[in-house]
């Protein structure tokens, strides 16, 4: 059931139990809701990206609820969809995933980069990754890195954790709906898998979910701005540089998951002018590789 935004500061029969079988929103002290109002003044203004903002107690998917919203014309550029718990939520390759109500920051936003060639929309991904790693380690004060090409890794336990996922999904011709999932104060027993992590887990010094979105959300801002007026150039925004030097994936042998179950195994080198990750083979072949699940094997023996 997805709550309508008057109701966002409602609590219902459709709120997940607290630790103690409450049903209030305030019933996980340690997992407050998000303050939707303060979130609205704080970003958006006029001349700014972010036109609207709205917070729902639970939905499916932010991404497949907005993608609708555009659809219907009802969402404009600069709309963001923020869910306090998602019960279909979707990350790359189809897998589902799910965490706990008010555990993490789940959102989207709907970009119309109309000025910018779509041949280059693919990097939206990537500009979305190095936004929420900037972001997060201004916020959040924790060190992270780029997993090609949109996974963001934080160091728990002196080992590398997923701590986020991002997934983009064209909205029409001329709109591309970008959705954002970040492990906030996720504990031990609420991992889903062992490889997964939060920002508590990797010592963030705040968990206020708030000023972590507040701060995630300026940042895309920014990069979004800098990408668009440089006309999508990766290069000239800055962004293909940036990306490079924050992603943990460049420099490591990993193994290529393809489209087709081929497997390609190999050094991954450079980020391209297309966002695609270049991996030089043991037959001294450079391979771009655009599609398909990345696995890290081992790092690099200089």
């Amino acid at each position: 059931m997805t709550k309508s935004p008057d109701d966002e500061g409602a609590s219902g029969p459709d709120l997940p139990p607290g630790p103690k079988g409450g049903a209030g929103r305030w019933s996980d002290l340690d997992r407050p809701p998000l303050n939707a109002a303060g979130l609205r003044r704080g970003l958006v203004r006029d001349g700014g990206l972010w036109r609207q903002l709205d917070v729902v107690q639970r939905t499916g998917s932010t991404n497949s609820d907005l993608v609708a919203r555009a659809g219907e014309g009802t969402a404009d550029e600069g709309s963001v969809l923020v869910a306090e718990e998602q019960t279909a939520a979707r990350g790359r390759l189809d897998r589902q995933w799910t965490a706990p109500a008010r555990s993490g920051l789940f959102f989207s936003v709907l970009l119309r980069p109309t000025e910018v060639p779509v041949a280059r929309w693919g990097w939206l991904p990537l500009l979305t990754g190095v936004a929420v790693a900037t972001g997060l380690s201004r916020t959040a004060g924790v060190d992270t890195a780029l997993k090609w090409p949109n996974d963001l890794l934080v160091t728990v336990g002196g080992e590398e954790r997923k701590a986020a996922g991002i997934l983009a999904e064209r909205a029409g011709d001329d709109g591309v709906v970008i959705g954002v999932g970040i492990n906030v104060s996720l504990r031990t027993d609420e991992l889903p898998v062992p490889t997964a992590g939060s920002l508590a887990l990797a010592g963030a010094v705040t968990t206020d979910r708030d000023p972590l979105l507040r701060g995630v959300l300026r940042s895309l801002e920014e990069w979004y701005g800098r990408w668009r007026e440089a006309g999508g150039d990766p290069s000239a925004s800055g962004l293909q540089e940036t990306y490079a030097a924050g992603c943990a994936t460049l420099g490591r042998v990993v193994r290529a998951e393809l489209p087709g179950d081929r497997v390609l195994l190999g050094e991954a080198v450079a980020v391209d002018g297309d966002g695609r990750l270049v991996l030089a083979t043991e037959e001294g072949v450079q391979e771009p590789v655009g599609a398909g699940d990345i696995v890290h094997v081992r790092p690099v023996v200089p």
